[in-house]
């Protein structure tokens, strides 16, 4: 029962954490959810959550779809999505927060402080990221980063920024909601879990919805920011553990 309740408190934190920015659901939530269970249970029952807010936001940010946004970030991914799969009980999970940690925080610092001037970015750092986020999600269901410091250098508005994020972590995270059915790694309790949690991750994702709209893009952008270095401190803390 307590496995439950926590679960569905982590959620509706962190569905409201991905309502308001765009992102940041399984940033918040992995971390929190591995104190108490195997990440092997966190990983894909995150991703089938976070398909839930994803596509709750695409279809609130519809009028702002770009495929040509969208579609270097999604041909880098799906590859991503494989070598994130492949190497899930592989990779060295406190080394690999430890990195993403810093880097999080370091760019966020630099961003905050040193505001870089808007630029047209070359397709290829689109593919690199969405290659990035695929393995990272395959491996972490936390693969957000990448393809957020990509969206912050392109010089988009907020609703520009938030539709793109939403409507490929949608699309990543079907392919990689597949991915982990597949190999095995979404059981019935996994899926039971996230039946369960569904009306809390509803309900964050509509409340964090709501306080987005009162802000600009600069103050989007410095908010985006700011979860960076949260998110960043949050994977150094679990890497500690």
């Amino acid at each position: 029962m307590e496995q439950y309740l926590f679960t569905i408190l982590i959620f509706l934190l962190g569905s409201f954490t991905q309502g308001l920015t765009g992102f940041g659901f399984a940033l918040v939530s992995i971390p929190l959810l591995v104190l108490f269970m195997d990440i092997h249970t966190a990983v894909p029952l995150c991703m089938l959550s976070g398909l839930v807010i994803t596509a709750f936001l695409s279809l609130q940010l519809k009028d702002h779809l770009d495929w040509r946004k969208i579609l270097p970030l999604l041909c880098g991914c799906l590859p991503g999505i494989v070598a994130g799969t492949i190497f899930l009980k592989k990779i060295n999970e406190p080394l690999f927060k430890i990195l993403l940690g810093i880097m999080l925080i370091a760019y966020a610092l630099y961003r905050l402080f040193l505001i870089p001037k808007p630029r047209t970015i070359n397709k290829a750092w689109g593919w690199a990221a969405g290659f990035a986020t695929g393995a990272i999600s395959a491996a972490f269901s936390a693969g957000g980063p990448p393809t957020i410091i990509y969206t912050t250098l392109t010089g988009w508005n907020k609703n520009e920024i938030k539709s793109t994020l939403s409507i490929f972590f949608f699309l990543g995270g079907v392919a990689t909601a597949i991915a982990h059915a597949t190999s095995g790694l979404t059981t019935v309790a996994v899926l039971k879990l996230s039946a369960i949690s569904l009306p809390a991750v509803l309900l964050g994702v509509w409340s964090g919805s709501l306080l987005y709209r009162r802000f600009k893009t600069e103050g989007y952008i410095r908010l985006v920011l700011i979860g960076l270095i949260a998110m960043g401190l949050m994977m150094l803390y679990s890497a500690s553990r």
